[in-house]
């Protein structure tokens, strides 16, 4: 039987309200990085759209490198949850696919921050940033065990350096075919989805 004592101390009404404003500031975050990318996002459009004053937002984030890159560590640890949940009996081909078609699906939802620039100051930023660095190093590892195991398999080319694959697989995140299709309106999202993926792992060929 547990006692009061040892039950964690409840959060406070404003505690709690202030996580609930830091979840929507990095949801809207999120949404415009993957609407409009870093350079053109600006810190007076994420405090209009949560609904706060530009101070109150500083108070959370205090610059337009924090908010992006909070967003970026949110976007990398639904990574590392999906990834862990994976079921173990899965092929690492499986895998891989699992992974690249919920990456997708949520750059077509528009849920996918696009990637910063080489000379971006938000890069210099998340590569400081240990729990994004910690988060992506995870993630790569993940993907980079199972390619090189599809590829001893037979799966996956062997003759492609697999950092080559790896890459391959990141740039889906900011595959701008995805929304050029969408934007046609002549197929479904579950189509969109199948035809990429199929370009992406059975290349161009006719079968």
């Amino acid at each position: 039987m547990h006692n009061e004592a040892d039950k964690p101390p409840k959060k406070s009404f404003k505690v709690q309200m202030l996580a609930a404003r830091e979840v929507a500031i990095i949801q809207s975050v999120n949404r415009l990085l993957a609407e409009k990318g870093f350079d053109a996002m600006t810190v007076d459009e994420v405090a209009a759209e949560v609904g706060i004053a530009k101070a109150s937002l500083y108070k959370h984030f205090n610059s337009k490198e924090a908010l992006a890159s909070a967003a970026m560590v949110a976007t990398m640890r639904k990574a590392q949850a999906f990834i862990q949940a994976l079921p173990v009996a899965q092929t690492p081909l499986d895998k891989i696919k699992a992974v690249t078609l919920w990456t997708m699906a949520l750059k077509l939802q528009g849920l996918m921050p696009t990637l910063p620039s080489q000379n971006s100051s938000l890069r210099a930023n998340l590569m400081a940033n240990q729990d994004y660095m910690d988060g992506l190093m995870d993630v790569s590892d993940a993907l980079g065990g199972w390619i090189e195991a599809a590829q001893d398999q037979g799966h996956i080319n062997p003759d492609l350096p697999a950092v080559a694959v790896l890459y391959t697989l990141f740039a889906r995140a900011c595959d701008p075919v995805l929304e050029f299709l969408k934007m046609g309106e002549q197929h479904s999202d579950a189509q969109i989805l199948d035809m990429v993926m199929s370009t992406c792992f059975n290349g161009l060929s006719a079968r």
